[in-house]
This record gives C-alpha cells, sequence and structure tokens, in this order.
C-alpha cells in the first residue's frame, strides 16, 4: 500500500464527471460519497494525510481507497460482495429510481405508482418499494403548509418565542385562543365497544345538537388552563374572557396575553377593556401562524381525547364533558416544552425561502 500512496493518481475526463456526480448528488449513499471525494482530493496532488485532514477521515481509509482506485478504477469503490443470493437489481437501477422519482414525473400523472416506475426501470414493483422504503421516500403523500405574508414576521416570532423561552419577572404568561364551534354529535347507532383484535366500531353518520364555542387560556408555566363556554365569540365574549383571566390571575402580577389576529381581539370594545387594566398586554402572533400558539398544542389533546370520539345526546351534555375534562387537566396539569429558539425557526424559514428562490423555482 505504500508504493500506492506514492503513485500518481490521475483521472479521465468520464471518470472525473462520474466520481463528482457521486460526490454532489443528495441521494448517493453517504459512503460512496465519501469514496469519490477522497479519490477527487488525491486526484489534486495532496498527500494522503494532507486529504484525511481536509476531509475529516482517517489516514487509513484514504490509504485504502486510493489503493482500490489506482487498481479497479470506479469499480474499486463499490462495496465488497456479501455472501448470499447474488443482487439481481444494480446500482444503476436503484439510482434511475431514486432519481425519477425526484426528478420526474410520469406523463399525465402528478407522482409515480410503483407499477409505473417498476415499468419504466424494468424491475419489478416490489423492488420498487424496497428501495422507496431503504431512501425514506414516499411520493403518494403530501404534506401542506402556508408561509405567512406578516410584514412584522420576525418581530412578532421573537416576541412571542421570547415569553416562552424566557418568561418576564413577576408576571404570568397565557397563551388564549377560542375553539369555535364545537358540534354535539350522536351517533345514529350506538358505539360497539372494542373487542379483542376489533376496534370500537362507530356509524358514519349522526345528529347535531348544536354547538358551542371554548376560550382557552393555556397558563405556559403550569401547563394550567383557565375557560369559558359560550354561544358566540364576538369581541364582547373576549373582552369578558380576558376579564376572567383577570380575576383569577395574583394581583401584583403581569399579564403577558398571546393570541391571534382576529378582528374581535383588536375590537374597541377591547382596546376599552385594555387601557382600564394596565397589567393586561396582548401580543399578537403572525398572520397564519397558530402554530406558534402553545394553547393550539392543548386543544390537540382536547380533540385527541375527548371530542373525537365522543357522543353527545345533548348540547349541555357536551358542555358538561369538556368542563369535566378540563377540571381534570387542570388536576394533574404539565405545562408543553418550547424547545426551538427564534433564531432556528427565523433561520429556517430562510433556508426554505432560498430554495424557492432557486433556477428550479
Amino acid at each position: 500500500m505504500g508504493d500506492n500512496r506514492l503513485q500518481p493518481l490521475v483521472l479521465s475526463d468520464s471518470e472525473r464527471l462520474t466520481l463528482q456526480g457521486w460526490a454532489t448528488r443528495r441521494r448517493t449513499a453517504q459512503g460512496l460519497a465519501m469514496r469519490a471525494r477522497i479519490v477527487l482530493a488525491c486526484a489534486e496532488g495532496g498527500s494522503n494525510i494532507a486529504v484525511a485532514a481536509r476531509l475529516g477521515v482517517n489516514r487509513g481509509t484514504v490509504n485504502r481507497w486510493r489503493a482500490r482506485f489506482l487498481h479497479d478504477r470506479l469499480d474499486g469503490l463499490a462495496d465488497e460482495p456479501r455472501p448470499g443470493v447474488p443482487r439481481t437489481i444494480t446500482d444503476a437501477q436503484v439510482e434511475e429510481v431514486v432519481v425519477r422519482t425526484l426528478e420526474e414525473t410520469p406523463e399525465g400523472s402528478t407522482h409515480w405508482s410503483k407499477r409505473e416506475l417498476a415499468a419504466k426501470v424494468g424491475i419489478s414493483p416490489s423492488s420498487v418499494l424496497r428501495i422507496w422504503r431503504a431512501f425514506g421516500l414516499q411520493p403518494w403523500r403530501t404534506e401542506t403548509f402556508k408561509i405567512s405574508p406578516d410584514p412584522l414576521l420576525i418581530d412578532k416570532i421573537r416576541d412571542v418565542v421570547g415569553l416562552y423561552l424566557a418568561p418576564p419577572a413577576n408576571a404570568v404568561v397565557f397563551a388564549v385562543d377560542e375553539k369555535p364551534q364545537i358540534q354535539a354529535l350522536e351517533r345514529t347507532a350506538p358505539v360497539l365497544p372494542m373487542l379483542p383484535g376489533v376496534p370500537e366500531r362507530r356509524s358514519f353518520d349522526y345528529v347535531r345538537h348544536g354547538t358551542v364555542d371554548l376560550f382557552a387560556a393555556l397558563n405556559v408555566a403550569t401547563g394550567k388552563v383557565i375557560s369559558r363556554l359560550s354561544a358566540q365569540h364576538r369581541a364582547v365574549d373576549f373582552r369578558d374572557f380576558l376579564d376572567k383571566i383577570d380575576r383569577q390571575t395574583e394581583p401584583g402580577l403581569a399579564v403577558h396575553v398571546i393570541c391571534d389576529n382576529l378582528s374581535t381581539h383588536k375590537s374597541p370594545v377591547v382596546h376599552r377593556w385594555l387601557v382600564a387594566h394596565p397589567r393586561v398586554q396582548l401580543h399578537f402572533t403572525p398572520t397564519y401562524s397558530s402554530w406558534i400558539n402553545q394553547v393550539e398544542r392543548w386543544f390537540a389533546e382536547l380533540e385527541r381525547r375527548c371530542l373525537e370520539r365522543g357522543v353527545f345526546c345533548s348540547l349541555d351534555d357536551l358542555k358538561t364533558t369538556l368542563e369535566d375534562w378540563i377540571k381534570n387537566w387542570n388536576d394533574s396539569a404539565h405545562p408543553f416544552k418550547w424547545t426551538k429558539t427564534a433564531d432556528q425557526i427565523i433561520d429556517r424559514i430562510c433556508r426554505y425561502c432560498s430554495r424557492i428562490s432557486g433556477p428550479a423555482h
């Protein structure tokens, strides 16, 4: 191996192009990408010690892949054959499946199916599915998102996240929102209980007995919730809820309320109430950014554990169930832990904006 280390490594144009593709393509296996970078660095004339220091790998690793390339060229960078049944799918086919999935769509469709892609590449649908699983690809799935157009986006993120991570002294912070139009739904047939091997079953149709609005204020330090049920969510209803928060908060503490940009939160009646109660200060989340309000996480728990599978024969039944569930929550309340800093959130938004500003968009 000592002779190989001294022997100059010269690349042909096609070898250099192939190695650069392996080194830069995002979905190349990381081991192969590193081997390609090692060979490219050795071809620039650097010593094995210098290449190892520049790439942050062991000197022996550079020695091995330099020697393997000098002996077998590009084929020497592949993994050693393993015992077992020989592979029937080549690396080129695997790469074609991944590249087509990421960079192409079939004619007349928005995404590949395993059968369409299998016919295109010349392998079985089950092989396509295994490749997708290996690379974490799920072309049949999609998610939605919304970037806030709020001109004060950065300022509001820093304000709200600052209250979560470093709340002011002698103050209490509440995350406040409304869950409107909670429906009292009664199934048209009795619910069949869960049995071994059989989940709980319910009829898909229902009778609606009315709706109620829920105001909730989550104390971000303790996890306890102040709530109020209302037939509507008008500005006066929000004012009355602020009044309830003020009454149930210890005197002498400043009250910081995080809420969204709903017009009822900024109405004259609310503004007059705030003037009369100077210890209460509202902090608004960015437009289209309900994810930053911690009470939404609590609403998700309420929906999953109380409402989604609930059966309510009347509006009063729904109200009683909500009040009991909130009481039980407060008896064993725990706060939600906010982990992202404002800078981390803003950096992620900036990375997204950089991606959509590229030539492909």
